[in-house]
């Protein structure tokens, strides 16, 4: 099978591209670089099997053309920006939704059928319902990135009963691994690289967050795909776990508790 990747040189994208090529498949992967780093790509790179094209998805005429011949889609490209979204308005509805546009049009004009598509547990705003399951209802829209993404499952399921496509939907939430390249993990470390003796944490220090290893979420992932019939909406979630418990890697600091949000 041939897939079609965009946003394959970021961290998910990147590592779905290497089990795509362990796999045996040809991989076509399409991506501007903003956020996507080349080196992600060096092992896919001497494979005979893998294409690189370097282009945006808002760029319809490119896009269509680079997709031609391929079966299966892949969308992972999107603006991530969730915290500072009202910064930029635009960006989200640009870059996510109308991109995911984009990508659907030049799939049915390549006559290509199947789409995984990379959603957010974001569109659940702040749910009342804990662990969420993926029939939760949805309460107000918190951000405008779990907004655009909202409506970007909308489009693919309009297209899903418009044009006989297979859409698969991934609520991806909070998943770590190789070629993970920020967060609070990240931030620890800075932290005590400025200082080893005390380490500053936000709240009480309890907070509980679901993590998934990436590799554990490809897992899920390249399963669900093997399932031609069922049109499915799939939410990536992992056991809860104490925000704290990162800490106990980083040896003895003294941790103190902030409010500030």
């Amino acid at each position: 099978m041939k897939f079609f990747v965009t946003g394959g040189a970021g961290f998910i994208g990147s590592n779905l591209v290497d089990r795509l090529l362990q796999a045996g498949h040809d991989v076509v992967v399409y991506d501007n670089f903003s956020t996507g780093q080349a080196n992600f790509l060096v092992e896919a790179e001497k494979s005979p099997h893998f294409k690189l094209v370097q282009g945006d998805v808002l760029n319809l005429p490119t896009l269509t053309d680079a997709m031609q011949g391929c079966d299966f889609v892949f969308h992972l490209a999107a603006n991530a920006d969730v915290r500072f979204g009202t910064q930029h308005p635009r960006k989200d509805l640009e870059q996510n939704t109308l991109a995911t546009f984009n990508v659907l049009e030049a799939m049915r004009v390549n006559s290509i059928r199947r789409i995984g598509f990379s959603s957010t547990g974001s569109i659940y705003g702040e749910p009342s319902v804990f662990p969420t399951p993926e029939n939760a209802p949805f309460p107000i829209q918190t951000s405008l990135y779990g907004a655009s993404k909202l409506a970007c499952e909308g489009l693919i399921t309009a297209y899903c009963e418009g044009f006989n496509f297979q859409g698969y939907i991934f609520r991806f939430v909070s998943i770590l691994g190789e070629r993970y390249t920020h967060g609070h993990i990240f931030d620890f470390y800075r932290k005590l690289s400025d200082d080893p003796t005390q380490l500053q944490v936000l709240g009480n220090g309890q907070q509980t967050k679901s993590y998934l290893y990436i590799q554990d979420c490809l897992d899920a992932v390249l399963l669900a795909i093997e399932k031609p019939k069922i049109r499915s909406i799939f939410l990536t979630s992992a056991p809860m776990s104490i925000v704290k418990s990162p800490t106990r890697l980083v040896g003895s600091a003294t941790i103190s508790t902030s409010n500030r949000s």
